[in-house]
């Protein structure tokens, strides 16, 4: 079944069950990790590994204090977000050294969530960047880190020049509840997209 004709309603569901994969990208210890943890429903996957030597003077760890692993390939998890919608979450290595792997993590996915971390908001041009440059629609969640300064959301649009079609949302990478509506937010956004280029009316809820 086409997810362009994913009906989140329900008036015109069937019984088919729609699978799509989403990716949860962003900068070095931004929490994709831990918000795919928060959510899925399976174990995850994760494939994380000491930090080594490598990173040094690409990653800073400094601005992440206490953090000593790092993702090297991805994490995956899965999440029923209604009786016929299941989504598969695919989240990206954070350090820069291993962003080649990016461009195959995203293939087949109808949508991102790019995390940023408003305690190191410079860190978020290169992933946003990254996305501005595909064509996959996307949402920017700003993770809230206990401590960190609060911005309002549209403080840090202005501040990264994120384009006014794109969503904002505030999130806590650990609240499964909160995570929720970050991957709420990515559905409703990619069919928007795909019903747009198909030519479908552009309705949603």
């Amino acid at each position: 079944m086409d997810f362009a004709n994913y009906d989140p309603s329900g008036a015109n569901r069937s019984r088919e069950i729609i699978s799509a994969k989403i990716v949860i990208a962003g900068g070095f210890g931004v929490g994709k990790t831990t918000l795919v943890g928060a959510i899925s429903e399976i174990q995850p996957l994760t494939t994380e590994a000491l930090m080594t030597a490598a990173g040094v003077g690409i990653d800073d760890p400094s601005k992440v204090p206490g953090k000593e692993t790092t993702t090297v390939a991805m994490d995956f998890g899965r999440i029923t977000m209604a009786e016929d919608l299941i989504l598969y979450l695919f989240g990206t290595p954070g350090q820069t050294r291993f962003w080649f792997m990016w461009d195959e993590i995203i293939r087949g996915a109808v949508g991102a969530a790019v995390l940023v971390d408003t305690r190191r908001i410079t860190d978020a041009f290169a992933p946003l960047d990254y996305f501005e440059n595909r064509n996959l629609p996307y949402v920017v969640a700003l993770n809230r880190f206990d401590g960190a300064s609060h911005y309002e959301a549209e403080e840090v649009r202005e501040a990264l020049a994120i384009s006014p079609d794109v969503p904002m949302v505030m999130c806590d990478a650990r609240q499964r509840d909160s995570v929720k509506q970050v991957l709420v937010t990515v559905v409703e956004h990619a069919m928007l997209r795909l019903q747009a280029e198909h030519g479908y009316p552009a309705s949603v809820g």
